[in-house]
């Protein structure tokens, strides 16, 4: 699991984005497993297919109800059959606790029951890895928790995933590598625990100096 920290407008969120294809790129190189994506006769299409992206505003189509969202692209993009790809998203329906919602529609939801949903569609399309680009942003404080271990559990189990978040407690539990950016740089990375106590950048140190975590 990696982390990507930084103060707001430093570029972390357009980072996943064109990880996943959705910015252009105008330098350096993406690999996935080893294998380079960019400037390569690789179509974009197979690439998301492997990665899965949750957004801050959850994205749900607001005229589909809970399964047909998650099912969505493994139906469309996959070509999967429906009786298999709803049996899955009914076991991750499940797994966060809302399977009993499945019929439901986003706009009888609370916005932390849309963010795991959200989570549940990324997950269904059986991606390698997770973008998820500051998932609670929009939620209120008390629906924070319930989307963030969702998370915790994933990591726990072994998913691949890039975060982008501003919660620094969860960044610090949850990660593996933390990747400090400014301006549109990488300016530091790292272990967790060496970060947070002692940021071997001025910049990095001024940043956690004004947070209250």
């Amino acid at each position: 699991v990696v982390v990507i920290l930084g103060p707001s407008g430093c570029g972390k969120s357009t980072l996943l984005r064109t990880i996943n294809g959705l910015e252009p790129i105008q330098g350096g190189e993406i690999s996935m497993a080893g294998v380079g994506v960019f400037g390569r006769d690789v179509s974009w299409d197979q690439v998301r297919q492997k990665v899965g992206m949750v957004f801050q505003s959850y994205e749900l189509f607001a005229h589909m109800n809970v399964i047909d969202n998650i099912l969505l692209g493994p139906l469309k993009v996959q070509k999967r059959n429906r009786a298999e790809a709803e049996a899955e998203a009914d076991r991750l329906l499940e797994r966060v606790g809302l399977l009993a919602r499945k019929q439901a529609w986003p706009r009888e939801l609370s916005g932390g029951q849309k963010q795991r949903i959200a989570i549940v569609r990324a997950l269904c399309m059986n991606p390698e890895v997770i973008l998820l680009d500051e998932i609670t942003a929009a939620l209120d404080p008390e629906m924070v928790r319930e989307v963030l271990d969702v998370v915790l559990e994933l990591a726990r189990e072994g998913m691949s995933m890039i975060i982008v978040t501003h919660e620094m407690g969860f960044a610090e539990k949850v990660a593996d590598r933390i990747v400090f950016m400014d301006q549109g740089r990488i300016i530091e990375e790292g272990a967790p625990a060496a970060f947070f106590a002692r940021p071997q950048t001025e910049r990095a140190r001024v940043f956690l100096n004004g947070l209250d975590y």
